[in-house]
């Protein structure tokens, strides 16, 4: 007899009972196994133990029958078998439809025995009907499950099809995982508690929010949040896109939500998250202002939505989350109270945000002692959660690439200028003539920055080519993150901004195309000081928005919208916009002048060492580090270039003891820190 512990782990599959449904099906399959092993036994014993007639020609029964060698005939549907009288047993084929009247007649008028053998009456049902019938169900079967998963038989899958369902158990994520976003997760602590004791806020007659909406830029970590709210409040994580409502038939994207409501009710409490929102959920309002609105599969997707969200009840424990990055084209009725009633927004991490962020991302990665994410954290403004993640793993492939133990400050550095301005471009070879424009371009810009009282410290100043179009870069590097820009520190942007093409007129009297994209940043900036921010005497205090620009001929910019302004008001602002542009042009013109020898010295470095570093060049024009003569450039460019020559002979011969890997070479400095301006 089994014991306990056999019944309980299904041992025992004898006739007092089953072990639960895994043993029953384990059971079955043994007997329908046994079963099939038997017949084919029998089977072979059968064909083993009998004696095979031997096949012969219809003629040769005829033959024996004229002879009287035959002692026994049997007749069946299609063959005939005979026994001879010396024992022997044979058989011949029949003829389709062959009538053996006249053999019986003839066979037992000279006294021979004769057996006849019918088709059997289920055999011939079998053949005739029910393999038929059930050829057909097998392919009717297979058909539906064959495109059961799209196309038509998506249809048959009423809104199952998309939702993701993660369980208690596989929901890790905690608020641990979550930095730089305190304010968030501080509203979002009410919903875990919620969620885990709904009594507490039941009894005060509270109700919590029906909806809770994520409204930020991509990569900020919107989802990231929902995930830590389902992990710590230890609930079943629903997770659907908005795109995956909306597919070919009419009707199945409001099956799918009526669905996803139905078994986030049979499994509360619990988090549904709906991300990409706006996909369902932009405004009604059509192209007449709302009078005529569209009547698509999105409509009517988003209608069940509304009608789903005023339908339930929070006090089962079920919270709506939803994230989008376009908040602005939402429909109203989602916004309202009853619905999403709590906005919680997700915004870009500030300077102790991203070193939080940081600190999160390299714990599984090899960072060297030495490096300070602090610094990192302030080279980044402007960096999502995504980006500064993305940062650091391209800095640990880089480092591996290089055969490095760990991840250095130049790894991380160079990764990051990667993700601001692409990769560096070692193919583009320029000409000697363009690395002198281009060295004294960007020295431009660099210069002007220095000078200038309210600009940004210069981080480094490089002439590699990078991405799709920049032939150097100009860094800077803010001392903390900025909310707010005075007017001065406006201009000394335009300034900073014209200090590239000024440097060309200066030193080579005529101006290239390279200023093409620091002309486009500082008509805009000028344009916005005076449209949006007030900035000019003559326009006064006044803001327009985009409505007021118009295109050179004198169009609005935006068809179909009303310009703000008038057409003598939109001539004063393009003079005004001309008027700043020339005077930063002016600025930067007369600081290169004064610092000509200077913008000329230090170019010549940039040419030679093709990066220069931002603490470095601060001491140059301060005096306290001595410029290198053109004697001593020229041996740094030859030390380099047989160093190069040496590390391509090893590499193409290498010696049979282990190689360390060599240093970077200074084209491959570590890069910026900020988003900067390529030219």
């Amino acid at each position: 007899m089994p014991n306990d512990e056999d019944k309980r782990k299904g041992r025992w599959q004898g006739w007092t009972g089953p072990a639960g449904p895994a043993g029953s099906t384990n059971r079955w399959r043994f007997l329908i196994a046994y079963a099939a092993v038997g017949l084919v036994i029998i089977l072979l014993l059968k064909g083993a133990f009998q004696t095979a007639p031997q096949a012969v020609p219809l003629s040769r029964f005829r033959t024996d029958v004229n002879q009287n060698a035959v002692d026994k005939v049997s007749f069946y549907s299609d063959s005939i078998e005979w026994t001879r009288k010396d024992g022997t047993l044979l058989k011949a084929t029949l003829p389709i439809n062959y009538d053996p009247t006249n053999d019986v007649k003839q066979l037992s008028d000279k006294g021979i025995t004769v057996d006849a053998h019918p088709p059997s009456a289920l055999t011939g049902f079998l053949l005739t009907w029910i393999l038929p019938l059930g050829f057909i169900v097998v392919l009717y079967w297979f058909l539906i499950r064959r495109f059961a998963g799209g196309g038509a038989g998506a249809a048959l899958n009423l809104g199952r099809k998309g939702v993701k369902i993660y369980d208690r158990k596989d929901m890790k994520t905690t608020f641990a995982d979550v930095a730089g976003l305190d304010e968030p997760v501080e509203e979002l602590k009410e919903i875990v508690e919620f969620l885990k004791t709904p009594k507490k806020y039941q009894r005060l007659g509270g109700r919590i929010p029906r909806g809770v909406l994520l409204l930020g830029p991509p990569g900020c970590g919107k989802t990231l949040l929902a995930r830590a709210v389902a992990g710590e409040a230890q609930v079943p994580f629903f997770f659907m896109s908005g795109s995956e409502f909306v597919e070919m038939f009419v009707g199945l994207g409001a099956a799918r939500v009526r669905e996803l409501f139905n078994q986030a009710k049979e499994k509360a409490p619990c988090l549904v998250f709906l991300d990409e929102l706006d996909t369902i959920g932009k405004s009604r309002a059509g192209a007449l202002g709302g009078s005529l609105g569209s009547h698509d599969e999105r409509e009517q997707t988003l209608n069940q939505l509304l009608v789903e969200m005023d339908g339930f009840d929070t006090s089962k424990g079920v919270i709506i989350m939803a994230a989008t990055n376009r908040g602005d084209v939402l429909d109203p009725a989602l916004l309202r109270p009853g619905r999403f009633d709590r906005q919680v927004i997700v915004d870009r991490p500030d300077l102790r945000g991203r070193d939080a962020i940081l600190k999160v991302h390299a714990r599984g990665v090899a960072i060297d002692r030495s490096v300070d994410l602090r610094v990192i954290a302030a080279r980044t403004p402007g960096f999502t959660g995504a980006d500064l993640a993305n940062a650091i793993n391209e800095a640990a492939l880089l480092a591996a690439r290089r055969e490095k133990d760990s991840v250095g400050m130049g790894e991380l550095e160079e990764a990051i200028d990667r993700v601001v301005a692409g990769l560096e471009r070692k193919s583009r070879v320029l000409s000697e003539k363009e690395r002198v424009i281009v060295a004294n371009h960007e020295m431009g810009h660099a210069l002007v920055a220095l000078r200038s009282e309210n600009a940004d410290p210069v981080h480094r100043v490089s002439i590699i080519p990078r991405g799709a179009a920049a032939l150097g870069m100009t860094m800077q590097r803010p001392l903390e993150d900025r909310y707010l820009l005075t007017e001065p520190e406006l201009k000394d942007r335009l300034a900073i901004l014209l200090g590239g093409r000024s440097a060309e007129e200066i030193v080579f009297a005529r101006i290239s195309t390279g200023a093409q994209n620091d002309l486009q940043v500082a008509t805009d900036i000028a344009k916005a000081m005076v449209v949006e921010f007030g900035m000019s005497p003559k326009v006064g205090p006044l803001s327009f928005g985009s409505n007021g620009f118009r295109t050179p001929e004198g169009r609005p910019l935006f068809p179909g919208e009303r310009p703000d302004i008038s057409e003598d008001t939109a001539r004063t602002v393009d003079a005004e916009v001309a008027r700043l542009v020339n005077e930063a042009h002016d600025t930067a013109r007369e600081i290169l002048t004064r610092d000509r020898d200077l913008l000329h010295r230090l170019s010549k470095v940039l040419i030679a060492r093709e990066v220069i570093e931002g603490k470095d060049l601060h001491e140059y024009v301060e005096g306290s580090l001595p410029i290198p003569t053109e004697d001593d450039l020229k041996r740094e460019v030859e030390q380099r270039a047989s160093e190069n020559g040496q590390q391509k002979t090893e590499e193409i011969h290498p010696g049979p003891a282990i190689r360390q890997s060599a240093p970077p070479s200074e084209s491959g400095l570590p890069a910026p820190a900020v988003p900067s301006r390529p030219d």
